[in-house]
């Protein structure tokens, strides 16, 4: 039990110190940096997608031999789908990183700020998610996910959920919030991910028979995510290089934490 208790509070934990950040880093966060966390945050989500959720997906789904892919291709399809539904119906970070029209008026900057924080507390739900399935097989005994595997997973989304927490309350900074209420904001935004873990095994009952699909479909929607939101915001203007080696080191240490601890 402390294991699973750990491992729903470590994702929390690495938002709230990205986003204590803002104690100590200057006003405006430098852009080379910021295109490297968000690479990295990339790179460790893309890791975590395939090996810590759509490989346990097909090794639960083994008994159908050859069509053990079913249920990662159909939980990964859904999560994709889900999230672009989402980015439909919602504002989503582009739109958030534009500066708004007109003088910044103080109903200007609480507007952007609440967009900003609701989009990423919206997309961390299914990285929450993401860990109530995996410690639900644990504690289910499921006995293709371990509980090194599942904390890896946790720490890993922790590590992502780093340089999240910076991104968000840096510009909050910027656009003139106090370091508190930035930190505050930022923290927050990862306080979704807990909650939506520990109701997804709260209905461990119910979801046990649709693992596959549920760990698949947190995959599809941390893809979707790393594509649509952070690559984009990350090789903006062309500049690629930095970003481009923090997803590899990203992508490396999430690989090596998951096969190591697993």
């Amino acid at each position: 039990m402390n294991i699973t208790v750990y491992g729903l509070l470590i994702p929390f934990l690495g938002t709230m110190l990205g986003s204590s950040c803002v104690f100590f880093m200057k006003r405006e966060i430098k852009d080379s940096i910021q295109r490297a966390l968000l690479g990295f945050a990339a790179g460790v989500m893309i890791a975590a997608s395939v090996w810590s959720l759509l490989i346990p997906s097909m090794e639960m789904s083994s008994s159908l031999e050859r069509l053990a892919f079913l249920p990662a291709l159909t939980g990964f399809s859904l999560g994709v789908a889900f999230l672009f539904l989402l980015d439909k119906i919602t504002p989503h970070l582009h739109a958030k990183a534009q500066k708004p029209e007109g003088p910044k008026s103080s109903v200007n900057r609480i507007s952007r700020t609440m967009m900003l924080v609701f989009a990423v507390t919206l997309h961390n739900i299914p990285e929450g998610m993401a860990v109530g399935v995996v410690f639900a097989s644990l504690l289910s005994g499921g006995s293709e996910i371990s509980a090194a595997g599942a904390l890896a997973l946790s720490l890993g989304i922790a590590i992502q959920n780093f340089p999240e927490g910076a991104i968000i309350s840096m510009p909050l900074r910027t656009e003139g919030n106090s370091k508190l209420r930035s930190f505050i904001y930022g923290t927050l935004s990862g306080a979704v991910e807990p909650a939506a873990a520990v109701l997804t095994i709260l209905l461990t009952s119910f979801v046990l028979p649709f693992l596959p699909y549920l760990l698949a479909f947190a995959a599809g929607a941390m893809v979707y995510v790393v594509v649509e939101e952070l690559l984009p915001e990350a090789t903006r203007e062309e500049k690629t290089d930095i970003c481009t080696i923090g997803f590899a080191v990203g992508f490396a240490l999430m690989m090596v934490l998951d096969i190591a601890l697993g």
